[in-house]
């Protein structure tokens, strides 16, 4: 099992979320590797789907996205 996923369940580390500043652009649903991003009237991370790897954070041009 990946570490990052063993450290969230088991030392409650947060995965990454998403702000009401997110203007709905689409950028992270489409970098994120493993599929955690919804869309929505907000967009949202699903915590035990997030890997914590910052991709997303890295791309959202409104800096709506933070761990």
């Amino acid at each position: 099992m990946h570490s990052k996923w063993l450290n969230r369940k088991y030392f409650n580390t947060m995965a990454y979320k998403i702000s009401t500043d997110c203007v709905a652009c689409g950028t992270c649903i489409d970098e994120c590797p493993v599929g955690a991003i919804s869309e929505g009237e907000h967009y949202s991370i699903d915590p035990e789907v997030c890997i914590e790897c910052g991709t997303c954070e890295g791309v959202c041009p409104s800096g709506a996205i933070s761990l």
